[in-house]
This record gives C-alpha cells, structure tokens and sequence, in this order.
C-alpha cells in the first residue's frame, strides 16, 4: 500500500496546515472530508491572487463546482508591521530573496500583529455546490491543497495578504537603502562656468591603517541548506578576505590576482588552519598543501614559484652558487636553476634571490626566508 498523501513537506507548507486546523477555527467535523477529497485528485486548475484562492473542484455531478477562497489582505499599518520585521535583520531578508522562510520571521510577524497564516475569520469562501456547510468538502479540499503552494514558494503567504514577491522585495530593498528626503537635491540652473570656477575641496586625509584585520559580522541565521554553506564556513571565508585586504593594504603587493593553487597555499600558510580539511575540500593531497603552506611563509608567492618550477637563469648565478657551497662536503650539482650539495639545495628564483631547501623523508622542504646571495644560505643542515 503506498503511503498516505499528506499536505506540506516544507516548514511553511505544514504550518499552513496547522493554521487551518488549530487557529483559523474552522469546523473540525469538515476538514477530514476536505482531507480525502484532496487526496483523490478531483481539484482541477487552482490558481492564488491577491487574497483570493480559486479552483474547481469535480463533484457527483457532470459539471465541476466552482471554489472561491477571499483571505483578508493586510492593511497598510499591517504591512507596515511585517516589513519593518522583516527588513530589520538582514538575515530576514536575505533568506526571503533566496525563496526561504525563516520561522522566526513569521513568529517575530505574528507577535507584531501582521501574522502570514490564516487565523479565525480571515478565510471567507464561496462554493457553487449546495452545501451550505462552512467549509464544504470542496472548500476543505482546496484549503489543503494551498499547502502544495505555500510549499513550492512561501511568497504565496504574502500575495494572500495582498502583496507579490515583486512588490514585497522592491519595498524591502527600499527600506535598505538611504530615503530620498536624505539625498541632496541637485541645484537648479547651474552652469558650467560656475561649475569649473567653484574652488575644489580638499579631500580628507585618509584614515589610517589598521594593525590588524576585524572579526567578521554575525550571521542571524545559517544560510539555506540546499547551498551546502554553513555560517560557520561563511565567517571563515570573510575572515580570510579582510585578512588578504589588509595583506593588500600593507604591502601593495599583487595579491588580487592570485591563481586557485596561490590562494590555497596562502590561506593553508594562515595560523589555526585546518589544513587537512582545506585540502580534502580542495581535492589535493595534505602533504602537498603542507609544504605548500611552508612554501607561501617563507616566500609569498615567489617562495611557491620557486618550490614548483624550473627555468634557466643563465650561468652567472649558478656560477656563483656553485663556488660557494664547493667548501661543502659531497658533489655540488647543478641543474638549472637549482644547485644541490647533499641535503642541502638552493633554487634561484624569477624575483632574483636565493631561497634554501633541506632534504626531509625524501622530500625537499622550505628552510627559512629566501637571501640575496648564495653564501647567506650555504650552510649544512641541522641534525
């Protein structure tokens, strides 16, 4: 035997449901019919409007009995209500543009006075079958079928009470931005040689830079479950992006434009990393991004060229490279841009300096800052 229809899978879905079972004061003894009614699939052509609900619902007779619906739409101080809840977290609204509704916002609604869900005498309906029961079985079949709706898309709630997605977003983007009564209006009648002859302002001094990046905002609330995003991994990402600012800020360096392989390395070299689970989720081995991290503290990202690539400098640096790691014991290998003596390598890089490398579990890794010359580096490595 399959399993028993039911009517709302979404929060918001079941909570319609529940309005109309427990608060709109509906007679009990009519919504079980409704129920069996709705599971039968007799309602033809629903359709939701601005606090209307209209369908046809099949019947004993030939012809299908009309079903209308009116839900009592929200007044403009109730609209006035439930905007300023939902504008006032950023949250709210951010879930409502991602097609989400968050129960709290209906709650902090409801408490407000301007409560989404039908409550006792909000539903006023009309069926052209002779019924005169309130709600008939046709009624009662189409009331839990909304749920269906409400379900597919929660903005369902709002145009009952008079008011669309459209509409709903634009006033709540609205109430994020600054009114027009704040912005200057522009003079009239200005020309352009008053225009140039005015004296220009000096600019204000810039502000100063900060030591140390800002903790990130708080999320109200986690993001959609569908993304695969948590707040938590949201904050990290932020953390990390005022981090890479503030990088940029003091050092001018070109970190904007970093390649996918850079930008791991740099933010695997960050302390209190999970470098393990940055690398599962990057799909790289941790002992790569390991020494890459070492890499990127060391040398930025000359330091990651250089632990990477080879290339032909010429032989005047390896010439000189060669000469001062001969006093070294064992062979001194040269190899294009790396010159090798037993555990110890130095690999000249493209920004012209030196940087050392020490032989570990048959690995070569990252030892120490890079140097201008050789001889600063050409030291045996320690036991």
């Amino acid at each position: 035997m399959p399993p028993r229809r039911t009517f709302g899978s979404r929060w918001w879905g079941r909570a319609w449901v529940e309005a109309l079972e427990q608060r709109a004061k509906l007679d009990p003894n009519r919504l079980p019919r409704g129920r069996t009614y709705a599971r039968k699939g007799v309602v033809d052509e629903l359709a939701v409007s601005a606090g209307e609900i209209t369908a046809w619902v099949r019947g004993s007779r030939p012809e299908p009995y009309r079903v209308a619906i009116r839900m009592r739409e929200f007044s403009a101080r109730e609209w006035e209500k439930l905007l300023d809840v939902a504008g006032r977290r950023l949250g709210h609204a951010a879930a409502l543009l991602d097609g989400e509704l968050p129960e709290e916002l209906a709650v902090q609604a409801r408490e407000a006075g301007a409560d989404l869900l039908p409550g006792p005498g909000d539903l006023r309906p009309r069926c052209s079958c002779p019924d005169s029961a309130n709600p008939c079985k046709h009624v009662a079949a189409v009331y839990y079928l909304v749920a269906d709706e409400v379900d597919a898309d929660p903005f369902v709630l709002f145009t009952l009470r008079g008011r669309g997605r459209d509409e709903v977003l634009a006033q709540l983007r609205e109430m994020r931005t600054p009114s027009a009564r704040q912005v200057r209006a522009p003079e009239v009648g200005l020309t352009p040689k008053k225009a140039y002859s005015r004296r220009i302002a000096p600019l204000p001094p810039l502000p100063a830079v900060p030591g140390e990046p800002g903790p990130p905002a708080v999320l109200d609330l986690d993001p959609p479950a569908r993304t695969g995003l948590t707040s938590a991994a949201l904050a990290a990402l932020a953390a990390d992006a005022a981090s890479l600012a503030l990088d940029l800020l003091h050092t001018r360096d070109a970190l904007a434009d970093l390649t996918f392989a850079e930008d791991l390395a740099r933010r695997a070299a960050r302390p209190g990393t999970d470098v393990f689970g940055l690398a599962e989720a990057a799909d790289v081995a941790p002992s790569e991004l390991i020494v890459a991290a070492q890499a990127w503290r060391e040398g930025g990202r000359s330091g990651l060229a250089v632990l990477r690539e080879t290339w032909s400098p010429g032989p005047g640096p390896m010439a000189a490279a060669r000469a001062e790691l001969a006093e070294l014991p064992g062979e001194v290998k040269v190899w294009r841009n790396r010159v090798t003596v037993g555990p110890v390598q130095l690999r000249y890089g493209r920004d012209s300096r030196w940087y050392r490398f020490v032989r570990v579990a048959g690995q070569w890794w990252p030892d120490g800052p890079p140097a201008g010359q050789p001889v600063d580096l050409a030291y045996p490595a320690e036991s």
